[in-house]
């Protein structure tokens, strides 16, 4: 059961309830993600990077992959090229 609703104005605008943005962390200039999944639609709050984009940057423009310890290898690489000569 859903635990908040919303009405959609004539203009295609909805309000999101109090408890929806207190719960996920959202105010004026946020912006909301819209999905589909299953045949449902999903809101979410959109982050500023994506985690493919932090893969990226942390290993040279290689398309992400899910190995915990190469990311970890890419962090102290980026951390040793940041602060080197430091």
């Amino acid at each position: 059961m859903a635990f908040a609703q919303s009405k959609v104005t004539a203009q295609g605008q909805i309000s999101v309830p109090a408890e929806v943005r207190r719960k996920l962390g959202i105010g004026p200039g946020s912006v909301l993600e819209w999905d589909e999944q299953a045949g449902q639609v999903v809101v979410r709050k959109a982050s500023r990077h994506t985690s493919a984009d932090v893969h990226r940057a942390l290993f040279d423009g290689e398309e992400p992959t899910a190995s915990l310890p190469n990311v970890k290898e890419g962090v102290r690489k980026y951390i040793r090229k940041r602060h080197a000569g430091g």
